[in-house]
């Protein structure tokens, strides 16, 4: 029996992507269909990392194919693509990062730096290339959650290697200067050294690059939010209402540059006695929900004031590694793949197809 092509796409549409709630056939991810007899082969292509889903939706279209009376075998191609998407306007793309996503906060101790280790974790684990810049040049504390000690190397004298651990690479300015030390610098010193952090550090391919922003909205922050060429910006706030008021802030700095907000995480959301199992609102309840609908973005998710959250990231294996099939780690998968699918969504970067304008006088 001769297997028609739209018998087969009307069948695999049927099947969605449980991380866009969209089918593969409209969306154009399903490709290169190819029907000889009773044979069907074809690609999908997601334009993000999943690693751990990808054996289930393979399965999931493989016995939608077979229900098309006359398939017998069934070939999938699942792969991941990541690309480089649209970024500010006027600033270029860095070499060798296809997307640079600011964690930031506009207040401090809000657990900003754990949410970005978390992620790039939680990204690396389902596949992606993922790098961290420690861009808070007065608290560096990236060495020590990622467990890393030790210098970067440098063959040229001017570029520096990262170093990575859990296959994470990671630049920090906590690796260039004494554990103890102090940064006595004013805001323009500290600017142009995370510039060169940033700038002439030998990123390995990267998917994604996190920049753990210092907190705040001052000279810094506003600076590498005008000159590093953003994907987006994941806010990180508590329920508090103080912290929600800075993080306001944060918002509104990043949209006056250009950049998307992804969406909003709330830490410390709710306490759970471990021994009596009663749930406290430490810090106020649906605070980051709440913003989250009032500036039209989403609410990824949130964290529970949780004390291994803290114990493992202070003794260098974050929660997404310390325990990964445990329930904050599978908070952390959560919020990592719907801002990778909310990454995947955004316009390409075309910059790399126009070529550069020369204009010569004529002699």
């Amino acid at each position: 029996m001769a297997v028609e092509s739209q018998a087969l796409l009307q069948a695999l549409q049927a099947v969605t992507d449980p991380n866009t709630g969209k089918d593969f056939v409209s969306t154009k991810t399903l490709k290169n269909l190819q029907v000889q007899d009773g044979d069907v082969s074809f690609d999908v292509e997601l334009g993000y990392p999943a690693k751990s889903q990808i054996p289930a939706l393979r399965r999931a279209l493989i016995a939608a194919a077979k229900e098309v009376p006359g398939v017998e075998n069934v070939s999938v191609n699942l792969h991941s693509r990541i690309i480089a998407h649209s970024v500010q306007r006027g600033v270029q793309l860095l070499p060798n990062v296809k997307n640079i996503v600011a964690v930031a906060s506009g207040k401090g101790g809000v657990g900003k730096s754990t949410t970005t280790v978390n992620l790039a974790l939680a990204l690396a684990a389902e596949g992606a290339r993922v790098g961290i810049l420690d861009a808070d040049i007065y608290g560096p504390s990236q060495p020590m959650m990622m467990g890393i000690e030790g210098r970067p190397e440098s063959s040229d004298g001017k570029t520096m290697e990262p170093l990575e651990n859990y296959g994470v690479q990671v630049i920090s300015i906590g690796f260039l200067v004494d554990k103890d030390e102090a940064m006595i610098w004013r805001g323009p010193m500290a600017t142009q050294a995370l510039e060169q952090l940033l700038r002439q550090t030998n990123w390995k391919d990267l998917d994604y690059l996190l920049v753990d922003m210092p907190p705040g909205t001052g000279d810094i922050q506003l600076t590498l939010s005008q000159r590093v060429p953003m994907t987006g910006a994941v806010i990180v706030t508590t329920p508090q209402d103080i912290a929600l008021l800075d993080a306001r802030k944060g918002i509104k700095m990043f949209d006056k540059v250009g950049v998307p907000i992804l969406g909003i995480v709330e830490n410390m959301a709710v306490y759970c006695c471990p021994n009596c199992g009663h749930v406290e609102h430490i810090f106020g309840a649906d605070g980051g929900k709440n913003m989250a609908t009032e500036v039209g973005t989403d609410y990824l998710g949130s964290l529970p004031l949780n004390m291994s959250i803290r114990v493992q990231a202070d003794s260098g294996m974050p929660s997404v590694v310390a325990d990964p099939e445990g329930e904050i780690a599978n908070i952390y998968k959560t919020v990592a793949r719907q801002v990778a699918v909310k990454i995947a969504a955004k316009a390409k970067d075309f910059s790399s197809k126009f070529p550069s304008i020369k204009i010569s006088k004529d002699t």
